[in-house]
């Protein structure tokens, strides 16, 4: 059945060795299926972002880690190999597993990402194919995902209950492949939902809403401003990402300069890397939202950022933050969240807010 979407290239997503060659380097991205690191692991992405990028190690809306400012993945795929965060040199952009950070499911995760890599004909899986394992990440718009029994299929319950979920989700991968064409999502597939949903068999069992529950901002699951991690924060430390850019740590760890407040300003803000890092950004994303988190008076729907952008009326009350905000430096808005999100895009002359 051929895809419903033409493309006459592959998906351009990075690897931890195939770089995208960005404004300030390269940058790298090391998938973490479910997003467990143990502290030794967690340290080797940490010293590899302070010895061979810029120092700083980025999380991202599908709980993977970047790295920028490389030279080239030569050495960096070496550590993540001898890290254990690169089980696959063939699989490495195809580990796309999203897992509800708050559930007890890694072990289901790495048996996926196991069978995923042991099966070479799901190599060339498009590199924004996704998986979601749990409930509270089941609205994130995976291809597949899991919620217990239920199969979802393109972020829906089309009734697909399952017995063995790792056959089951290696099974639907294998037939998304056989049919995606040139197509990176199995929405975009031409009956795609419908042929899965027919080989499995659907039951009439009552369906589930798919949904996305971010954890919000505490001592053991602090948020981290704007995605990025310095290098020498959280060292010997065991952490879990998730998909909002925070992370699950143990009791007692030193969380300075991470959200652990609910009600901090900076809680739901997102924003992509903005100049001079993109080069097909029109500002510097990260300094015009410091800029509007600090200032107070720009909670006001009269307040602006530069030249014609107004902040969304609403966005900031008291502190708190009703809706995720994110800030994009082109049309493109890379790296916004899912769900319902007010976003300011540069035009060149300021912002246009999208609600």
């Amino acid at each position: 059945m051929p895809s419903g979407i033409y493309r006459g290239h592959p998906d351009a997503c990075p690897g931890a060795v195939e770089l995208h060659q960005a404004a300030d380097g390269g940058l790298a991205r090391i998938r973490v299926p479910g997003g467990t690191l143990p502290a030794a692991r967690w340290d080797a992405v940490r010293l590899a972002a302070a010895e061979l990028g810029n120092g700083s190690v980025e999380l991202t809306s599908r709980a993977n880690l970047q790295i920028r400012g490389l030279a080239d993945g030569v050495e960096l795929g070496e550590r993540m190999r001898a890290a254990g965060l690169l089980p696959s040199w063939s699989h490495e952009r195809v580990r796309n597993i999203v897992a509800a950070p708050l559930e007890d499911n890694q072990a289901l995760v790495d048996a996926l990402d196991a069978a995923l890599c042991a099966d070479p004909s799901l190599a060339s899986l498009p590199g924004r194919f996704l998986v979601t394992v749990g409930a509270s990440v089941s609205g994130l718009g995976g291809d597949l995902g899991l919620v217990g029994n239920v199969l979802l299929l393109a972020g829906t319950d089309t009734g697909v209950r399952v017995h063995d979920p790792v056959d089951a989700l290696v099974t639907a991968a294998r037939l998304f492949q056989s049919m995606r064409g040139t197509a990176w999502r199995l929405s975009e597939v031409d009956g795609g939902v419908r042929k899965i949903t027919d080989h499995f068999g659907a039951t009439d069992a009552p369906r589930i809403t798919p949904a996305v529950t971010p954890v919000a901002p505490s001592p053991s699951t602090p948020g981290v401003p704007l995605g990025r991690l310095d290098a020498s924060q959280l060292a010997g430390v065991p952490i879990r990402v998730t998909p909002w850019r925070s992370v699950v740590v143990p009791p007692g760890t030193d969380t300075s300069g991470l959200i652990t407040d609910p009600d901090s300003p900076w809680h739901g803000v997102s924003a992509c890397t903005g100049r001079p890092g993109c080069a097909k950004s029109l500002s510097d994303v990260r300094a015009d939202v410091r800029e509007w988190v600090s200032r107070p008076e720009l909670s006001d729907p009269d307040g602006t950022i530069g030249v014609g952008a107004r902040t969304p009326q609403g966005a900031r009350q008291s502190g708190s933050i009703p809706r995720p905000v994110h800030w994009s430096g082109c049309s493109r808005r890379c790296g916004r969240p899912a769900g319902d999100v007010i976003e300011f895009v540069a035009t060149g002359d300021g912002y246009e807010e999208i609600r």
